[in-house]
């Protein structure tokens, strides 16, 4: 099994998913240790001072002005955790909690909350031995961090709560006995240390992004097999037009597509039509595909300086024996980057879709009616066009800006929040929703293809092609197309239809 170090910095998105999905284990670096032990050496040393210091000797947001005694420190840290477990809604699945843990500890690991050693390492043992904690998806403003998702997650620490383990769900004292593990008993500051961050909507925006990374590419393909079968052209992705609009996102849409179709015989065919045009979900796919991966690349930029952020308030500087209040859980950078992605995601399913209903339509594709024989006793694929038009409906609704809406919360203390996760979690829904489009026109292209049997698609489409036969059968007549978008969707999870492309045209952009 993987092992990945989290340390100071370096974390990718690729690390996040090898934790999150595939249950790569973590371990500290060194020099986080004695980071974390450092900051922690110094308020051990404040606390017996008994210097004012928010969260570790006071109460928290608008009970800021109450001193609490060195004896009750501890049961501060404790009612934390369980006063802001205050979520409610579904529960985050698996993957999602793995990611927010790992995402903690990585917080953590830069040796600026003022946390123990032995506290960061108990959570490790929590991730790593497979303990996923109970989490309700609802419940976080985005500022100050993800309080009480994260309160949730770290009751399990001290024996509270509920979490799966094994597939069964019990309680988090039961988790813990269950892998040899007692419950940890918190010390001054460790409880705010634990829940003020803004993980939760990094974790599932980061699942979002490098989603979103893979999508972009199965667009590229999806788009270049509806081009070739509605006889359009090559002309579109000819890099001269795109040096002179150079966008980066734009001019690598065109070069996927231009190279899944080279050498197709289907384009070739029809060079010399009357046709002067193709239509815009044809000819302009790069341009929007393009600015589609702009927006993505932004926001995995925004993720990844996030993952390898600290997002803690009081901050512990130990190198110069101070500590700085300020405000760097407040999610704003994440919520703006995810409301962007829910746009630009959700532009890939519109154009799709539109291409869905050029591939149905007799009269724009020339081909047989909602591509079945017998249509009239066969519907063929006409439902599909419904369930994708509903699907980006819906995306259109989930796009609407979460980061523009603020509600004070504390006493209006905390008087502007970012809804960051609540952008996050509808991006995260957008994405699913645009997987399920592009499968649905992966079906349809891959199906109007079979009407070509004598001469060949392009080197990445016929590929493509085959991967989609290799799975999922021409439909001669009707059957439930539910078992095929499902299976598609499979497809395109695994990574196999992109692997085999780019066996054959090099890497994607």
């Amino acid at each position: 099994m993987e092992e990945i170090f989290l340390g100071v910095d370096g974390m990718t998105i690729e690390d996040l998913v090898a934790i999150a999905r595939y249950e790569a284990t973590v371990r500290l670096t060194e020099e986080s240790e004695k980071r974390i032990l450092s900051a922690r050496k110094l308020i051990e040393r404040w606390v017996q001072e008994e210097k004012v210091i928010y969260g570790v000797t006071t109460g928290f947001g608008a009970l800021s002005n109450v001193i609490i005694s060195k004896e009750d420190t501890w049961q501060l840290q404790k009612n934390i955790l369980m006063s802001h477990a205050a979520g409610v809604g579904n529960t985050l699945d698996k993957e999602t909690v793995r990611a927010v843990m790992a995402l903690r500890i990585k917080d953590l690991a830069r040796g600026r909350s003022g946390i123990r050693l032995k506290t960061v390492n108990h959570l490790i043992k929590i991730l790593n031995r497979g303990i996923c904690p109970i989490v309700p998806e609802k419940g976080s403003v985005g500022a100050s961090g993800d309080l009480a998702p994260l309160a949730h997650l770290c009751l399990v620490l001290i024996g509270q709560g509920e979490a799966f383990y094994k597939d069964q769900r019990i309680s988090g004292m039961e988790a813990l006995r269950k892998c040899g593990m007692e419950p940890i008993q918190l010390e001054a500051g460790e409880g705010l240390a634990l829940v003020n961050g803004t993980q939760v909507m990094t974790a599932i925006g980061g699942l979002a992004v490098y989603d979103s990374l893979k999508l972009a590419k199965m667009s590229d393909i999806a788009a270049a097999m509806s081009l070739e079968v509605l006889m359009g052209s090559r002309t579109e992705f000819d890099p001269r037009i795109h040096r002179v609009r150079p966008h980066p996102g734009q001019a690598a849409a065109a070069d996927n597509m231009s190279r899944i179709t080279q050498n197709s015989e289907i384009i070739s065919s029809h060079k010399d039509c009357s046709r002067v045009q193709d239509a815009y979900t044809l000819r302009c796919s790069p341009q929007v595909h393009g600015a589609s991966k702009d927006a993505i690349n932004y926001t995995l930029n925004v993720v990844e300086t996030e993952m390898n952020s600290s997002t803690n308030n009081p901050l512990f500087f130990p190198e110069s024996e101070e500590f700085l209040l300020g405000g760097n859980f407040h999610g704003q950078p994440v919520a703006l980057a995810m409301d962007f992605l829910c746009m630009a995601v959700s532009e890939l399913a519109n154009i799709s879709e539109r291409r869905i209903e050029r591939l149905l339509n007799p009269k724009l594709s020339g081909l047989p009616a909602f591509l079945v024989s017998d249509g009239g006793l066969n519907s063929g694929f006409m439902i599909t066009q419904y369930t994708a038009a509903a699907l980006v409906s819906e995306n259109k609704v989930l796009s609407h800006p979460a980061c523009v809406d603020s509600i004070p919360t504390s006493a209006n203390k905390e008087d502007h929040v970012s809804m960051g996760t609540i952008s996050a979690r509808k991006c995260r829904e957008v994405v699913r929703n645009t997987e399920k489009v592009i499968a649905i026109e992966l079906l349809c292209s891959a199906q109007a293809m079979d009407l070509f049997t004598n001469i060949k698609p392009g080197e990445g489409t016929l590929v493509a092609y085959k991967a989609i036969r290799d799975a999922i059968p021409h439909l001669d007549r009707d059957r439930v197309l539910s078992k095929d978008i499902e299976t598609m969707m499979h497809l395109m999870r695994s990574g196999k239809i992109i692997e085999e492309v780019e066996k054959v045209v090099g890497t994607l952009r």
